[in-house]
């Protein structure tokens, strides 16, 4: 495994690679790595002849009030847990490298961006586009690889791949959980053990969604009302949103017809969590 912290050095492996004939797949994180990555990653080797991961905290996608500063960051770890993963190509720069003095483009995907997440993180959203956007333009992979947990990104990024005709192909795999249920994410280490007790809410919510629609329950406003009186009864939790909408669009729906996404962010003492759950009218064991 090589580690690079230089975009010309990235540049001049993957094009040795190219030159092979071989395909590049890339898992793009912000490290703290746990097993949803380790999905990720195995999926890229499954399905690529290398294997390309970065780790680079964003600065862009993160609001002033937000937690850049004390986000998890082991190097030292996450690089050992990617020798083990067997990556070929570990791309670690430096906030100047990927920021340079006087930067001031910027990518912006402007209707799906504007829900969900993007109306308390209005911010957010343009770092992600304009990072993944630099990282595609660095790496040039093949594939690039995303979890389901961060649907709404992932979602956001195959726009800006279709709209401005690049060459990648975007993967979305299944949300990795705790054997409890929890999503996985970097942010649970912020969880003290009654919040992390706590924060199961979201997932029991996903349950609870499930079964109401599985017993013929299909009113959108319903489904959201009793996923509330849920998440009311931890003194933890505070609801940021709770939607149901079209699963390409992301626009709210007030029935299911045949199938919707359901997305959920709570703040768990201070620590924001996201989850979210297809949901099926007709056959909801998918």
């Amino acid at each position: 495994m090589t580690v690079a912290k230089s975009i010309k050095k990235v540049r001049k492996i993957i094009q040795q690679q190219k030159r092979k004939g071989k395909t590049i797949g890339f898992v793009p994180t912000m490290g703290a790595l746990h097993n949803g990555h380790l999905c990720l990653i195995k999926a890229a080797r499954n399905q690529a002849d290398f294997v390309v991961v970065s780790i680079f905290v964003n600065p862009l996608q993160f609001a002033p009030d937000e937690d850049l500063r004390r986000y998890p960051r082991n190097f030292k770890k996450d690089e050992s847990t990617l020798k083990k993963a067997k990556t070929s190509l570990v791309f670690y720069p430096d906030d100047k490298t990927m920021y340079p003095k006087r930067f001031s483009t910027y990518v912006e995907e402007t209707r799906l961006s504007r829900l969900l997440c993007g109306q308390s993180r209005p911010v957010h959203f343009k770092g992600v586009a304009t990072i993944v956007n630099k990282l595609f333009n660095i790496v040039e992979p093949d594939t690039a690889f995303f979890g389901q947990k961060d649907y709404q990104q992932a979602k956001i990024i195959g726009k800006m791949v279709h709209d401005l005709n690049m060459p990648v192909k975007i993967k979305i795999l299944p949300i990795i959980r705790e054997t409890d249920g929890l999503a996985m994410s970097s942010r649970n280490l912020y969880l003290n053990p009654a919040e992390r007790k706590d924060a199961l809410i979201l997932y029991q919510s996903i349950k609870l969604a499930k079964e109401l629609v599985k017993n013929g329950k299909t009113n959108t406003e319903l489904i959201k009302s009793r996923i509330r009186g849920l998440v009311n009864s931890k003194n933890t939790a505070k609801i940021d949103y709770i939607q149901i909408t079209d699963t390409e669009t992301l626009e709210s729906l007030n029935k299911i017809e045949d199938k919707a996404f359901l997305g959920l962010a709570v703040y768990i003492g201070k620590t924001r969590l996201i989850d979210n759950a297809i949901l099926r009218s007709k056959d909801n064991s998918k």
